[in-house]
């Protein structure tokens, strides 16, 4: 008997997340076969022997005993409380666990934050390039990613006058993502003053990506997006994920800080998501308080010394050596957003393509990386890579990129 197709639902029909896409289903295809795949496409720090410290698994381990139960839906309290502490600490004050939602993640976070705001034909402002899965989170709920600039030659700093040329009367919110993912940009203090000053004056949402919030390099310096906007509802999304190792727990929190009393009905729509799917992961919630108390580990590995210090600056050499390749040296995050320079290839900049580019360098070099096409931006000529190979391997990444380059040159 012939079933008739069995469609995917047309919400999903303008959603893509690339990162784990065609190229890496065809990374997988090639492992089986016994090829050995350098795989970069996604900032996964375990799967390059990174560890979570060792104080998070033992506050796990101790309190394994008060995990089987659901927990509340927002979170223990002490995750959240942990959270505020951490806020205050950075000069939010008007925030209490009350304010504190802890999940899955940031991604379902994200997607929960955007599930309650948006109906069909609203509009997001979100960065270009961006973690795909903020336009994904829009774009999934019938509204509209409008993507704005953020350009190489500015590096990758948006231009507050230009974003706000893009709000309309049905924009809802505007994102930031700082340290930026892909780019590694580091807004400073007065770009981001400008972003949360037009979210209050249009009544805004103003969403801000700090999951990378104290991974930074050199003279970078993190302000949170929470100080700034005071008067407006503001969403800053963390988690363990990044700074703290740990992936694998999918704990992340989303806090409520600036103007709220207008927001009520949103934020409880927020609670009611939330409460749908009971409660986030519990063993890992007992890794937070651990977590953003005391030694904070990753500076160990930021600073000259450090493990991504290091593997920054075998990036950056490579790319320095290369006679095609360019980059903004990244600022903060564990990635570097490469462009390739068509134009000193025979076959110059209007037949290259990042995803062709990609998928040979997958098949003749066994090495993953993601286009730069996957982060919603306009041109074709930049790859992004992670920080998370030692700096010996990161070399061997780049020479093999230039030997693949040589060849299109000889071509």
């Amino acid at each position: 008997m012939s079933l008739p197709p069995l469609r995917a639902s047309e919400h999903l029909h303008e959603v893509k997340y690339e990162i784990r896409g065609a190229l890496a289903r065809r990374a997988e295809q090639l492992e089986r076969e016994g090829h050995e795949i350098i795989k970069l496409n996604i900032g996964n720090p375990g799967a390059f022997g990174f560890r979570m410290p060792g104080s998070m698994r033992v506050a796990i381990v101790e309190n394994l005993h008060q995990a089987d139960p659901y927990s509340h839906q927002k979170g223990i309290f002490p995750a959240r409380e942990a959270v505020v502490m951490q806020q205050q600490n950075r000069g939010v004050m008007d925030v209490t666990a009350d304010d504190v939602f802890i999940g899955n993640g940031c991604s379902e976070l994200i997607m929960l934050a955007m599930r309650a705001l948006l109906n069909p034909g609203d509009e997001v402002l979100v960065p270009s390039p961006d973690y795909p899965l903020w336009t994904a989170s829009v774009v999934i709920h019938g509204a509209k990613a409008v993507h704005y600039p953020c350009r190489p030659e500015n590096g990758f700093i948006p231009d507050p006058a230009e974003v706000e040329s893009l709000v309309t009367d049905r924009t809802r919110a505007l994102v930031v993502i700082n340290p930026n993912n892909p780019a590694g940009a580091v807004y400073p203090r007065e770009t981001l003053a400008a972003l949360a000053e037009i979210a209050e004056r249009r009544h805004l949402v103003f969403c801000a990506d700090e999951i990378y919030d104290e991974m930074l390099y050199g003279d970078a310096a993190f302000v949170p997006a929470a100080t700034l906007a005071k008067n407006t509802l503001c969403l800053t999304f963390g988690g363990l994920s990044k700074i703290y190792r740990a992936c694998g727990l999918r704990v992340g929190w989303l806090i409520f800080s600036g103007e709220r009393e207008h927001a009520r009905d949103y934020i409880q729509a927020v609670e009611l998501l939330a409460s749908l799917r009971l409660c986030s992961n519990v063993p890992g919630q007992y890794a937070v308080q651990t977590a953003l108390g005391g030694h904070q580990s990753i500076f160990d590995l930021t600073r000259p010394g450090g493990r991504l210090h290091a593997t920054r600056a075998a990036v950056l050499e490579a790319v320095q050596r290369s006679r095609y390749l360019s980059v903004v040296p990244p600022r903060g995050a564990m990635y570097a957003f490469v462009r390739v320079h068509a134009d000193r290839l025979p076959s110059g900049s209007k037949t290259f393509s990042d995803q062709a580019f990609a998928l040979d360098l997958l098949e003749r070099k066994h090495v993953l990386v993601a286009p730069g096409s996957s982060f919603n931006v306009p041109y074709r000529d930049h790859f992004r890579v992670t920080l998370l190979p030692d700096a010996e391997q990161m070399a061997d990444v780049f020479a093999r990129i230039e030997s693949l380059l040589d060849e299109y040159a000889a071509a």
